[in-house]
């Protein structure tokens, strides 16, 4: 049986993800930079695209990407320095718009989160509509413009929400779950990253449905713990539930860049957007850190990791910063260049059971 297309009460669940969130806030503050190409980040040589309008994307600019090739791609590219106490202020106006909808809120980052409506429908309203009022408030309250999937789990709910960017909605009904995953690339879904993908890619595995094809044992002698996940997504089966309030053992975020890091001021300013993730989550769960670490994949899928542990905890954003841009000058500047670099906090005082990590992809 697949969970939630035979299931006849399957779960509700809406994904709710902000539009080019932090390029769109400075778009909204400025008027001179409505409908202009913009990334928030640095511009020097040596910068990093932290976030890129809408505008900037259709020339090929994206987050993560060094600042020289954005302004290769986009000649006409207008910088802005990044603003992480706004953006929050404006996820915390966002996150009460859920509160007043459901309890089961998971954020995933500043923008973007998981709402399960499933026993909070008012009466004679249903998850869908409850999405596009999200959506509508969203605007009303802060002038900006949300995406929204909505679907019987997780997975589907935020491949949903991506289907129809900007300012739109994705409805995957129990009955289209399976054939919808069926035909799309591995690349696309959700907790399978650039390198997974290419290994799939070059097994022979492109689609849901190359996927779909293979034995669990198969799956899992290739692919570890992880096998069952893929096996289960492939088949539009997710058993995740919305959890606001679960126990970390460690929260994590990292970020693959469409070009390799060279430098330390690209790796320092790439490393600005993951502490504030990172920070966001352990503040929302009134978490206290003692150990901070981080994580650098080199271009030739090498992967090193350094940590500190301190005699206290992490007393802010700026001190877990300051630490992770501490340990990356261990690891680098390396003559292979960064693809990926992640930061952890850990240390917690949390039950031995509790999820081992909260990623926070960027």
């Amino acid at each position: 049986m697949i969970p939630g297309a035979d299931d006849p009460s399957p779960r509700r669940i809406i994904h709710i993800d902000m539009d080019a969130f932090f390029a769109s806030v400075e778009q909204r503050d400025n008027p001179a930079l409505r409908g202009r190409p913009v990334a928030v980040g640095g511009s020097s040589q040596r910068g990093v695209v932290a976030a890129a309008s809408y505008e900037a994307r259709v020339f090929g600019v994206r987050s993560a990407m060094p600042s020289v090739t954005a302004a290769r791609l986009c000649p006409d590219l207008i910088f802005v320095k990044s603003r992480f106490e706004v953006y929050r202020a404006v996820s915390q106006q966002i996150r009460e718009i859920f509160a007043d909808y459901t309890p089961l809120v998971e954020p995933l980052s500043l923008d973007e989160a998981y709402l399960d409506v499933t026993d909070h429908l008012p009466d004679g309203m249903t998850a869908t509509a409850i999405a596009k009022q999200i959506r509508a408030r969203i605007r009303q309250v802060t002038g900006l413009t949300a995406s929204a999937g909505v679907s019987y789990n997780k997975f589907l709910a935020k491949l949903a929400s991506d289907q129809n960017k900007p300012d739109g909605l994705c409805v995957i009904t129990p009955d289209r779950g399976p054939e919808f995953v069926l035909k799309l690339p591995v690349g696309k879904f959700h907790g399978i990253g650039p390198a997974t993908a290419a290994k799939m890619q070059a097994m022979g595995l492109h689609t849901g449905a190359d996927l779909r094809a293979q034995s669990l044992e198969f799956l899992t002698r290739r692919f570890g713990k992880a096998g069952r996940y893929y096996w289960n997504i492939s088949r539009g089966v997710d058993f995740r539930r919305v959890s606001p309030d679960r126990i970390r053992k460690s929260v994590g975020a990292e970020n693959t860049f469409a070009a390799d890091l060279m430098t330390l001021d690209q790796a320092d300013q790439a490393l600005e957007p993951l502490a504030a993730k990172v920070w966001t989550a352990v503040a929302r769960h009134e978490l206290q850190g003692r150990t901070v670490t981080i994580k650098a994949k080199f271009s030739d899928f090498q992967q090193v990791t350094r940590a500190r542990s301190l005699g206290h905890p992490v007393a802010s954003e700026t001190e877990l910063l300051t630490i992770a841009r501490d340990l990356v000058r261990i690891v680098l500047p390396d003559p292979r260049g960064a693809r990926l670099l992640g930061i952890t906090l850990s240390g917690f005082d949390v039950p031995d059971d509790g999820p081992e990590q909260l990623d926070l992809f960027a």
